[in-house]
């Protein structure tokens, strides 16, 4: 049978300056302007709607630093996705910018790895260079979603429904997990922080906050085995994604693009 396709949006929330030093390990020559961008991704097909990450607030924003541009939720409904309705989030890795809008899906299941909650509350946590980009109140409230039985634990690869599937990475972090979506264009891999920027993977030069660097370089490979060619891996991070594929209405350029 032929799975079915599905539609798939980038929106953009957030945004901070940076410069390329402090993007790959060992800096970088150049040493020019390299922002990051924040984004959720909305996958749609089927008469389903399945979120990829939840974000993080102003509040949180404004504690690191970070320029705050709109709530996740105001992306969603410019697409006419409903937060309130949608019933599966799939939660890539456990880091503030990824987990922190979660109380904003009161009806989701969220999908995550198992070894990344062991990761987010075990002995590593008590060391800076691993718990820095984690927040103690999110995966507090993580915790509070698993005994609500708001979430299914995924050990290593699973197709959540037909077409949609989640990875097991590591690298970033111990638990990290990419998603697999199909689409008329074939199959499209949102990468999250398997690799930040398109240059971390194009040149294999890892993003400095890492757990295991081994895992983080072969996930490179694994995102091309898993995608249709290099150019269906869709970065976490790149402002270039807004620039390589088109908003779905001049209203929303700059701040979603159409992924599929």
């Amino acid at each position: 049978m032929t799975p079915p396709v599905y539609e798939v949006y980038a929106i953009k929330y957030a945004h901070h300056e940076r410069r390329a030093s402090h993007n790959f390990i060992g800096g970088d020559p150049h040493d020019g302007p390299m922002p990051l961008d924040y984004f959720v991704w909305l996958v749609r097909g089927q008469g389903r709607e399945v979120l990829v990450d939840t974000g993080f607030s102003a509040a949180m924003a404004a504690r690191r630093g970070r320029q705050h541009l709109r709530c996740p939720t105001e992306g969603l409904r410019s697409l006419g996705a409903e937060p309130s309705r949608i019933k599966d989030v799939i939660i890539t890795h456990l880091h503030y910018d990824h987990v922190g809008g979660f109380e904003l899906f009161p009806r989701a299941t969220f999908h995550l790895q198992e070894r990344e909650m062991r990761y987010a509350t075990g002995r590593y946590m008590c060391q800076e260079c691993f718990r820095g980009a984690f927040d103690a109140e999110d995966v507090v409230g993580m915790v509070r979603r698993v005994y609500e039985g708001r979430v299914q634990f995924h050990d290593g690869d699973a197709e959540l429904m037909p077409g949609i599937s989640v990875h097991l990475i590591g690298g970033h972090t111990m638990g990290l997990q990419v998603v697999r979506v199909a689409t008329r264009r074939g199959a499209v891999v949102l990468a999250s922080d398997a690799s930040h920027f398109y240059a971390n993977m194009e040149q294999v030069r890892p993003f400095p906050i890492v757990w295991s660097v081994a895992e983080m370089v072969d996930g490179y490979r694994r995102l091309r085995d898993l995608a249709e060619s290099p150019a269906h891996i869709i970065p976490g991070h790149d402002p270039l994604v807004l620039q390589r594929y088109p908003a779905p209405s001049k209203e929303l350029e700059g701040i979603v693009a159409r992924l599929d």
